[in-house]
C-alpha cells in the first residue's frame, strides 16, 4: 500500500459565475521516502490540489474523489480529525512566509505550537527543540532569533522558520509549495538544498510544487505536469526530460532559456492564456492552445495511455506528439 494515494481527486470551487473546477480527476501515489514534482503554470491547478491534501480548501468548495494517507480517506475526516494530522503526518510549506507567519507572535512561539499540541512537549522540552530546531535549518544565533518577530528576520530566514514549523512533528509527508519564488538565486539553492537533506535524513516523502523545471529536475524522482486543473503527464523525471511527449510538457521544456542561444532568438512561447476554469471544454484542457488539437480533443477527454513503465500521457494524438521536435511544435 502507498504512503498516499490520490484516486480521481475533483475541487468544485464556488464563484459568482457557477460552479469553477480547480482540480480534475487527478490520481497519483507517493511511496514513503519518494520525491514527486508537480509543474504547470500559474493557475493550472498546483496549489489547490495541496490545500485539498491539507484540508485548507475555501469555504463552500466541495471535493470528490479520494485522498488515502495509509489507507485512510482524509475527505471523510472531520475538522478535529485533521487538526491532529494536519501539521503532524502532513505538513506544507508555504509559498509567502511573510503572509503565513503571524506577525504578532515570535517566531520561537511560533514554532512551539505544533510541537505542544501534537507531541505534547511541556514549554521548556518545546524551546530547546525549538532552538534545535533553528539551528538544524541554518539560522544563526539561534539563541537571539527565538525571540524575533517575521519583520525582523530576512526573506531567507523567515522561509527557513517555515521549514522548521512544517519539520517540527517529523511528517510523513512534506509539501512545498513554490518554496523559493520570493528568493533570490543564491537563497533558492540553500533553501532547496536544505529541503532535500532534511527530507532524505528524516526519510520524508516530499511534494515540491514548482513552475520552474530546472527546480523540477534537479530535486524530485518523479514529475507530475499538470494544466488545467488535470494531470497531462506523469512519469519518472528522467523519463519526462528525455521523451517531452504531451504537446503542453513540450511547450514548458521549449520555452525554457538554453546556453549557447543566440542572443537574437527569441525564446518560444505557448501561444495563448491558461483557460477560465469555469468554461473548459469538456475534452482535453489543452485544447485552445495544442497545434494539434482537432475536434474529438474538444469533445471527449482524452485516454491516459501508460506509453513506458509508469509513464502515462493523456492525448488523443500521441503519435504525431512525439513525431514532432518540440520546439517545432510551437515554432
Amino acid at each position: 500500500m502507498s504512503l498516499l494515494n490520490i484516486n480521481n481527486l475533483s475541487v468544485i470551487l464556488e464563484t459568482n459565475k457557477g460552479p469553477a473546477r480547480a482540480v480534475r480527476n487527478l490520481s497519483f501515489r507517493l511511496e514513503k521516502g519518494e520525491t514527486l514534482g508537480i509543474v504547470g503554470e500559474s493557475g493550472c491547478g498546483k496549489s489547490m490540489a495541496a490545500l485539498a491534501l491539507m484540508g485548507l480548501l475555501p469555504e463552500r468548495s466541495k471535493t470528490e474523489g479520494q485522498i488515502k494517507l495509509d489507507g485512510q480517506n482524509l475527505l471523510e475526516k472531520d475538522d478535529q480529525e485533521m487538526c491532529q494530522i494536519r501539521g503532524n503526518r502532513l505538513a506544507m510549506i508555504f509559498q509567502e512566509p511573510m503572509t503565513s507567519l503571524n506577525p504578532v507572535h515570535t517566531v520561537g512561539n511560533q514554532i512551539m505550537e505544533p510541537l505542544r499540541l501534537h507531541r505534547n512537549m511541556s514549554e521548556s522540552d518545546a524551546k530547546v527543540e525549538t532552538l534545535r530546531l533553528l539551528d538544524r535549518v541554518g539560522i544563526p544565533n539561534p539563541q537571539a532569533r527565538f525571540d524575533n518577530y517575521p519583520h525582523q528576520l530576512s526573506g531567507g530566514q523567515r522561509q527557513r522558520v517555515m521549514i522548521a514549523i512544517a519539520l517540527s512533528c517529523q511528517p510523513d509527508v512534506l509539501i512545498a509549495d513554490e518554496p523559493t519564488t520570493a528568493l533570490d538565486v543564491t537563497i533558492q539553492d540553500q533553501i532547496l538544498d536544505l529541503i532535500q537533506t532534511l527530507v532524505r535524513e528524516e526519510g520524508m516523502s516530499l511534494i515540491l510544487i514548482s513552475h520552474d523545471l530546472g527546480v523540477i529536475s534537479e530535486n524530485t524522482d518523479n514529475i507530475l505536469v499538470m494544466y488545467g486543473g488535470a494531470a497531462v503527464e506523469t512519469g519518472k523525471t528522467e523519463q519526462i526530460f528525455d521523451e517531452l511527449i504531451h504537446p503542453y510538457t513540450q511547450g514548458l521544456f521549449a520555452a525554457m532559456p538554453k546556453l549557447g542561444r543566440a542572443k537574437n532568438r527569441r525564446l518560444v512561447t505557448i501561444p495563448g492564456t491558461v483557460p477560465d476554469l469555469i468554461s473548459m471544454p469538456m475534452g482535453c484542457t489543452f485544447t485552445d492552445r495544442c497545434p494539434l488539437a482537432t475536434e474529438v480533443c474538444q469533445n471527449t477527454p482524452p485516454p491516459v495511455v501508460e506509453v513506458k513503465s509508469k509513464h502515462f500521457v493523456a492525448c488523443h494524438h500521441l503519435d504525431e506528439a512525439r513525431d514532432r521536435k518540440t520546439e517545432e511544435l510551437f515554432s
